[in-house]
C-alpha cells in the first residue's frame, strides 16, 4: 500500500490517541499527528504498530461538521472518500474520533477464538482501567519505601498546575526520590512529556541509575561527543531534541554558549535541576549556570529546584532560587527579607499551637492582626482555643504564608523514623608504621582527595588495617558489613588480597562493572546465605539501599561531609530497625587520622546529620588538608594546630545549627507536614500492594504470549521465555527473568522488577494483547440456557479523544461497557455465561461456516441495539466524570481564588491554569464515545439446528 500524506491511521497500541494523519514520509519512517491528543508520533515504516483507518459501507462515519452513512468508498490520489446521503468526505476530512472494529466481521465469518480468550480480554480492559484511574499510576511499580512525607509531597506536587516548586528536605530525607516521584507520575499521566535534568557532574551517574532503577525511567546522557555525533549527519540540528527525556551536567551545558542556546530552544515541559544552592546570584551579577537555568526557566512551564542548604545559611541565596521559580512574584530582595521578617514572630506562634503550648497576650494580638480582614478568625482568636480552633488557626496561617506555596522542607527531628549512630572508632598505633607505610598512606590520601582518583600504587597485602578488619568480621561472624572506599582500585586491591587472607565471602561493587553485574553482587550480598562483606567504591554510596544491613566499614574518608553522610545514608534510613554501627580506624600522626578526628569532635559527623557540612567545608576545607599533611609529617605544633582548627569548626558548627534552629520556618515545616487531607497516593500504593488478583491476572497475560512462570519463593517467580510467542513482547530480551511481586522484596534486591499493572513490561503486554485481535470475537454454546435462546454479548471501550496534558484518565480512562442483547433485541445485561460451558467451549467443535448466513442475519440488528444501549450508558459513565470533575477540581478552583486574597503567592497563573483545565474537560469528556472491541454470539445447543 502506497503511502500518502493525509491518510488516517490508527495505532493499535494507543486507540485512545484517535485517528492519526500522516504528515511525513522521511526515508524508513513515518510521521503521524494525532491532533486531538497533540500528539506526534514516528515510527519505522516495516513495524509501526499502526492500521489504515478502512470503513466500509453501511458505517456511519463524521467530519467538517456533518456526518453520513457510508453508501460507496472511492479512491482519489491515494486518499479514501467516503459517498452517502448526497454526500463527500474525504478520509483526511475526518474526524478524530470515530468508531472503528472489526470484531463483528471476524465472529460472522467465523473467525473466533475461544470464550476464556473473550472473557480475558474483558478482564484486561477492566483492571487497565481501573490502574489508570489510580492516583498511584506510574508509582505502583516505582521502588520506593511508603515513607509517608515523601508520599506527600509527591501528591500535593503533582497536582501542581504549573508545577514550578523548591524541594528542600534535609540531607537523608530523599528529595531525589520525591522529584523521581513527581516525574513519573507526570509522565504516566501525559501531563508532560519533554523533560530536561540537569546535575552537576558527580550526581549525573547517581541519578541516572536512581530514575531507572526505581522508576523505570530512561533518561539519554548527554555531553558534547554525543551533540556532536547527532550533527555529524545535519549540522543544522538541534541535538537536544532528538530525545524526550534528556539528563545533562550543567556545568557543560553553561560552559558552552553555542549548547546553552540549543538547550534552550529546544522546549521543554518540565525542568529539574539539583544542587540549586550551586547557583550563584547576586543583585548585580549572576553565574553562567544561574543564568541558563533562568532562561530555561521563563521558557518552560514546570521546574522543580532542589536543595538541601536551608534559607538560614543565605537569605540572598534563598531568593535567588524563589525568583526562578517565580520572578513576578519574587522580583526584589528587600522586599522579600521583609516579608520573610514579618513571619518571623508568627512562625514561632504556630510553632506553640503546633506544640499545644498556650498563647500569651501579644501572641493573641499578633495573630488578630494578621487576620484583621476575616471576622470568623478573629473570633475564635476572642476566646480560649480548643483543639479545633487550633487546627483553623493554623491552617489559615499556614495559608497566608507565602514560600510555602513554592517550597517543601521536611526536617529529620520532624520526620522521625530514624536508628541511632553509634559510632566505633579506633586509633590504631601509628609508631608501628615504617617509612615506605606512611608515604603510602599520605599518598592516598593525596588520591582520595582528587575529583577523579589516579592510580596508585596499593600494597594492602602487608597493611596494618587488614587485621582490624579481618578481627572485627570474624568477631561478629553473624552480621553483615559494606564497606566503602574511595575507588574501584582500592575495591579490587582489597578483594583480591581478601580471597588469599580470610575465607569470608566477598562481593564487589565498582563503577567498571555493568549494571546487570552490580544488581546480581547486590543481590549476592542481600541473600541470607550470601556475601558478608560488601565491597564498594564511592558509586555504592549513591542510590542504593542496603538497610538489611547495620554495619558501614569507612576504609576510607571524603573530604566533604556531604559525601560521607550519603555513604552513611546507605544503611541510616527511615525504617531501619537496627542501630547502625559505623566502623572506621586511623593511625595516630597520619593524615586521615587529622580527618578522622575533624568529622567526629568537630561536626559530631559520624553521630548526627550535620545540615551545614558544606558550609563548614566550604570555611575550613582547605586548611584541614594542610593541617592534615602537617600532621602526617610529624611537624611542630601539628597536634595544636589539628586542635585549633576542630574547636574553630565546633564553634562554627554550634553557631550554624543554632542559628537554623533559631530561624527555623516553623510555618513552611507545618506547610509541608499538615496537609491532612494528601494521603490518596500513599493510600492506593497500599492497595496496589494488597492486591494479590492483579499479582494472578500478570501471570496468566504473560502465558497468553507463551512465557511459563515458576514461584520461587511467595510472591517471587522466574519467567521463562522460552515459548515466548512475538518478537515484541516487552523487556526479558535476555532470557529468563525473576521478578517480583512484594514491595519488601523488590527494595533489598535490586534486580528484582516490582510487577504491577503500570510496570512497562506488563502495561506494554496489555497494550500487546488489546492492540491485536485476540479474543475479541467469540462463539459459545451454554447448554443452561432455555431453548432457542441466542444472545450478542458486546464490550465497548468508552474512548475520550483528548490532549493528553489534559490527564483524561484520571477521570474517564479507556472503559469497558458491556451490554448483552438478545434476539429479541432485549437487554439482559445480568446474564454471566455458565462457567461449564466456558470451559467446554474449547472441545466443543463447531462448524462455523453453516451458520454465516444466520450470524449475518442476527449479528447486525443486535449489534445496532447494543450500540444504542452503549451510548446511554456512556452518558452515565460521562455524568460520573463530570460530576468527580467538578468536586475535585472545582472545589480546587474555588479554594485558590478565595487563598489569592490573602496570600500573594497564589499565582495569577495558577488560577488561570485550573480554570482553562476545568474547562478543557469539561468540553472533551461530553465527547466522549463507546467503540466496539469485543463480540461473542451465545446461543442455546437446540438453536444450532435452526440454521
Amino acid at each position: 500500500m502506497a503511502l500518502v500524506p493525509g491518510q488516517r491511521y490508527i495505532s493499535n497500541a494507543e486507540p485512545e490517541l484517535g485517528l492519526g494523519t500522516l504528515i511525513r514520509i522521511e526515508g524508513r519512517s513515518v510521521q503521524l499527528l494525532y491532533a486531538t491528543a497533540g500528539v506526534l508520533r514516528q515510527y519505522a515504516v516495516h513495524s509501526a504498530p499502526i492500521a489504515r483507518a478502512e470503513f466500509r459501507i453501511g458505517q456511519k462515519v463524521s467530519g467538517k461538521g456533518f456526518s453520513l452513512v457510508i453508501e460507496s468508498v472511492a479512491e482519489e490520489d491515494g486518499l479514501l472518500v467516503y459517498h452517502g446521503g448526497g454526500k463527500a468526505l474525504n478520509e483526511a476530512e475526518l474526524d478524530d474520533s470515530q468508531s472503528i472494529s472489526r470484531a463483528d466481521e471476524r465472529l460472522v465469518s467465523g473467525r473466533v477464538d475461544r470464550a476464556d480468550h473473550f472473557d480475558f480480554r474483558q478482564e484486561a480492559l477492566l483492571r487497565r482501567a481501573d490502574a489508570l484511574r489510580s492516583p498511584a499510576w506510574g508509582l505502583e511499580s516505582a521502588r520506593i519505601d511508603l515513607i509517608a512525607h515523601q508520599l506527600r509531597v509527591a501528591e500535593i506536587a503533582a497536582a501542581r498546575q504549573p508545577l514550578r516548586i523548591l524541594l528542600a528536605d534535609e540531607v537523608g530525607l530523599g528529595k531525589t526520590i520525591e522529584a523521581g516521584m513527581i516525574l513519573a507520575r507526570l509522565l504516566a499521566s501525559g501531563r508532560v512529556g519533554r523533560v530536561l535534568v540537569l546535575l552537576p557532574e558527580t550526581l549525573v551517574y547517581q541519578w541516572f541509575v536512581e530514575l531507572l532503577r526505581r522508576f523505570n525511567l530512561q533518561f539519554s546522557l548527554f555531553d558534547e561527543e554525543r551533540c556532536e555525533s547527532i550533527e555529524t549527519s545535519d549540522p543544522t540540528r538541534n541535538p537536544f531534541q532528538d530525545e524526550q527525556l534528556v539528563m545533562a551536567s550543567i556545568g557543560f551545558l553553561s560552559g558552552s554558549a553555542k549548547r546553552a542556546a540549543q538547550v534552550t530552544e529546544a522546549g521543554w515541559d518540565l525542568v529539574i535541576v539539583d544542587e540549586a544552592h550551586h547557583l550563584t546570584w547576586t543583585e548585580d551579577s549572576a553565574s553562567a549556570q544561574y543564568t541558563l537555568v533562568e532562561n530555561l526557566a521563563a521558557r518552560t512551564p514546570g521546574l522543580i529546584l532542589l536543595t538541601a542548604t536551608p534559607e538560614q545559611l543565605g537569605r540572598s541565596g534563598h531568593f535567588a532560587r524563589l525568583r526562578l521559580l517565580d520572578p513576578a512574584r519574587y522580583h526584589d530582595l528587600r522586599s522579600y527579607v521583609a516579608e520573610a521578617d514579618s513571619f518571623t514572630g508568627l512562625s514561632e506562634i504556630a510553632g506553640r499551637l503546633n506544640d499545644g503550648e498556650p498563647l500569651s497576650s501579644d501572641d493573641v494580638k499578633a495573630l488578630a492582626g494578621r487576620f484583621g480582614d476575616d471576622e470568623q478568625l478573629t473570633s475564635l482568636l476572642a476566646k480560649p482555643l480548643d483543639a479545633a480552633a487550633t487546627n483553623t488557626v493554623l491552617d489559615a496561617l499556614i495559608d497566608r504564608h507565602g514560600t510555602g506555596r513554592v517550597m517543601f522542607r521536611n526536617r529529620r527531628g520532624q520526620v522521625g523514623g530514624f536508628p541511632r549512630r553509634v559510632a566505633q572508632l579506633v586509633t590504631l598505633d601509628g609508631s608501628e608504621l615504617d617509612d615506605a607505610q606512611r608515604q603510602h598512606l599520605l599518598a592516598e590520601f593525596h588520591a582520595d582527595l582528587q575529583a577523579t582518583a589516579p592510580e596508585i600504587e596499593l600494597p594492602y597485602a602487608n597493611d596494618p588495617r587488614l587485621n582490624w578488619l579481618l578481627g572485627m568480621i570474624d568477631q561478629l561472624a553473624a552480621e553483615k558489613f559494606l564497606l566503602v572506599c574511595r575507588s574501584q582500585a582500592k575495591v579490587i586491591a582489597l578483594e583480591e588480597i581478601l580471597r588469599t587472607r580470610s575465607g569470608v565471602k566477598v562481593a564487589r561493587f565498582h563503577e567498571g562493572m555493568s549494571l546487570l553485574q552490580r544488581d546480581r553482587n547486590a543481590a549476592y550480598f542481600a541473600e541470607a546465605e550470601g556475601a558478608r562483606l560488601l565491597l564498594c567504591s564511592e558509586i555504592g554510596s549513591e542510590g542504593r539501599n542496603f538497610q538489611f544491613a547495620r554495619h558501614l566499614v569507612l576504609w576510607d574518608l571524603p573530604l566533604d561531609p556531604d559525601l560521607l553522610e550519603q555513604r552513611i545514608g546507605r544503611l541510616d534510613r527511615i525504617g531501619q530497625k537496627h542501630d547502625i554501627l559505623i566502623h572506621a580506624c586511623a593511625f595516630s600522626g597520619t593524615a586521615q587520622h587529622a580527618l578522622m578526628r575533624w568529622f567526629e569532635l568537630g561536626l559530631d559527623a559520624f553521630r548526627s546529620s550535620p545540615s551545614d557540612g558544606r558550609e563548614l567545608l566550604k570555611r575550613y576545607g582547605q586548611r584541614l588538608v594542610e593541617v592534615a599533611e602537617q600532621h602526617a609529617h610529624g611537624g611542630e605544633d601539628a597536634d595544636s594546630e589539628l586542635d585549633a582548627l576542630i574547636g574553630a569548626t565546633r564553634a562554627s558548627h554550634e553557631e550554624l545549627s543554632a542559628l537554623v534552629n533559631s530561624g527555623r520556618d516553623r510555618l513552611l515545616e507545618l506547610a509541608s507536614a499538615r496537609q491532612s487531607h494528601a494521603d490518596r497516593l500513599q493510600r492506593a500504593l497500599a492497595a496496589a500492594d494488597a492486591n494479590h488478583g492483579n499479582d494472578e491476572f500478570i501471570l496468566r497475560l504473560f502465558e497468553q504470549f507463551g512465557i511459563e512462570n515458576e514461584e520461587l519463593a511467595p510472591r517471587t517467580v522466574v519467567l521463562d521465555p522460552e515459548y515466548l510467542s512475538t518478537d515484541g513482547f516487552p523487556g526479558l530480551k535476555d532470557g529468563p527473568q525473576q521478578v517480583t511481586f512484594d514491595r519488601g522484596i523488590a527494595l533489598a534486591r535490586e534486580d528484582l522488577p516490582l510487577l504491577r499493572m503500570d510496570h512497562p513490561m506488563v502495561s506494554g503486554a496489555i497494550d500487546l494483547l488489546l492492540e491485536g485481535e485476540h479474543g475479541n470475537a467469540s462463539f459459545l454454546v451454554d447448554d443452561s440456557l432455555p431453548a432457542r435462546s441466542a444472545m450478542l454479548e458486546c464490550i465497548f471501550v468508552l474512548t475520550c479523544v483528548a490532549d493528553r496534558e489534559l490527564a483524561v484518565d484520571r477521570y474517564l480512562p479507556p472503559l469497558p461497557i458491556r451490554i448483552v442483547v438478545d434476539s429479541r433485541l432485549l437487554p439482559r445485561h445480568d446474564y454471566q455465561p455458565a462457567a461449564d460451558a466456558v470451559k467446554r467451549s474449547a472441545d466443543r467443535a463447531i462448524e462455523y461456516s453453516r451458520y454465516r448466513k444466520l450470524l449475518a442475519k442476527l449479528v447486525k440488528p443486535m449489534l445496532a441495539h447494543a450500540e444504542t444501549l452503549a451510548r446511554e450508558r456512556a452518558q452515565v459513565e460521562i455524568g460520573a466524570a463530570l460530576t468527580t470533575i467538578e468536586r475535585e477540581l472545582g472545589d480546587e478552583h474555588a479554594r485558590l481564588v478565595a487563598l489569592a486574597r490573602v496570600n500573594p503567592a497564589v499565582r495569577t497563573e495558577e488560577i488561570e491554569a485550573i480554570d482553562a483545565e476545568l474547562e478543557a474537560l469539561r468540553t472533551a469528556i461530553p465527547q466522549a464515545a463507546p467503540r466496539l472491541d469485543a463480540v461473542r454470539f451465545i446461543c442455546s445447543t437446540d438453536f444450532l439446528n435452526l440454521a
